[in-house]
């Protein structure tokens, strides 16, 4: 039987020799590699600057403190995520307030938005949900007709004078929206190159933002570096350096950075992006033929708006529910296919229930969440593993249908 794990990483002899070469270097930590790296990704974004962290979640989190957003401050978010998404807010004290996903999609609904904002409101994080940047225009309209109402803390705030508009593109490097690569489309993005994204670190995750926001790009640079290392006013590369031992802690820090092995790892990915996103369009492409004739609807990877990243697909199975799919998962299961389900709403989880939120007031999410199911999708997929996916997906939904 042909085994099809789910998202296994693409890890060729170039990047295996990447990583032996910072392991002979003598230098393994954040130095010249991770330097070289944000230029890079930023470059990739068609961005200034861009900071690499040790995870998304970290670069999540630092932009919310680099904002100055903090306790008896709102932030927005989708009940459609992963709970990385909405810890964040309550890592800085910040209020969790979550909204339902727009009705012909998976991306956050900008109408709720609106609605649930207060003078308290200081940032919106949307979500790239499968590899598909989200309308941040839009959410951006929003914010900009909520200016008046914007009561700033911190100087960052006041520069930008409205409430933030914050990507979580865990799922969306390399895709575009309207004529814009993710990561120079919301205000601030933040990536995951986790060993199960498009391209990876191991963990790892960084941060970009747009050039027009009238903000201090070496001020905001600098905050990111000195959150992501205690603080301290020089990174360990500096201090290295003969002479250059001398350091100052200017704040109480944490601890994000990344080191010199994972950006060697990520370079060398980084290189053969393209080729990799090719193939993760190939395999979409032939799933999107092989189910053109079943009653489903995979998750659209390429419209009039742009182009995903083709980090999952994503298939609504088109009012089935929870039962059927479950049980489509087994026999995909059985047959040597892994599946996954994107996402359980966050309302549906225990931390979150405990903190008063009910499924029940998002129902688009829960009807989203019940009907979808999530195929493997991997640039290293062989052709035939492709054909056993689809062979075995029409056979598991003629057996539930």
């Amino acid at each position: 039987m042909i085994n099809v794990p789910f998202s296994p990483p693409d890890i060729n002899e170039e990047d295996i020799a990447a990583v032996s070469a910072v392991l002979r270097s003598g230098w393994v930590t954040t130095g010249p590699q991770a330097k070289m790296f944000e230029q890079e990704i930023a470059g990739a974004c068609g961005t200034d600057r861009a900071v690499v962290l040790n995870s998304a979640t970290a670069a999540l989190e630092l932009t919310l403190r680099v904002l100055g957003v903090g306790p008896g401050d709102d932030v927005i978010t989708t009940a459609y995520t992963y709970t990385a998404t909405a810890s964040v807010i309550h890592h800085v004290g910040a209020r969790i307030v979550l909204v339902d996903i727009a009705a012909d999609g998976y991306g956050i609904d900008a109408d709720a938005v609106a609605r649930a904002i207060t003078p308290s409101t200081k940032a919106v994080i949307g979500v790239d949900v499968g590899g598909v940047v989200s309308d941040y225009d839009r959410l951006r309209s929003v914010a900009e007709s909520a200016r008046r109402s914007f009561l700033p803390k911190g100087r960052v705030q006041e520069v930008l004078g409205r409430i933030a508009i914050i990507a979580d593109g865990a799922h969306s490097f390399g895709a575009t929206r309207r004529g814009q690569t993710s990561g120079a489309v919301a205000d601030f993005t933040s990536f995951s190159f986790h060993a199960v994204k498009n391209l990876i670190t191991a963990e790892g995750g960084a941060v970009t933002w747009r050039a027009d926001l009238g903000l201090d790009n070496e001020a905001l640079y600098r905050d990111f570096m000195l959150l992501s290392l205690h603080g301290q006013s020089k990174d360990a590369f500096a201090k290295a350096r003969n002479g250059g031992w001398e350091y100052d802690v200017e704040l109480p820090g944490y601890k994000a950075n990344m080191t010199d092995i994972m950006a060697a790892l990520g370079r060398s990915q980084l290189r053969r992006y393209p080729e990799m996103l090719e193939r993760r369009r190939a395999v979409a492409l032939s799933y999107d033929s092989g189910f053109a004739d079943l009653d489903v609807a995979p998750l659209p990877h390429s419209t009039a708006d742009g182009e995903s990243s083709l980090h999952l697909y994503m298939i609504d199975l088109a009012g089935r529910g929870v039962e059927q799919r479950n049980e489509l998962i087994s026999l995909l299961a059985e047959r040597g296919v892994s599946s996954n389900v994107h996402y359980k709403p966050l309302p549906t989880l225990t931390a979150y229930r405990r903190m008063g939120f009910d499924i029940a007031d998002f129902p688009k999410a829960h009807e989203r969440y019940s009907n979808e199911v999530t195929l493997p999708l991997f640039s290293a997929m062989a052709d035939e593993q492709v054909d056993h996916v689809i062979e075995s997906f029409r056979n598991a939904i003629n057996q539930i249908s």
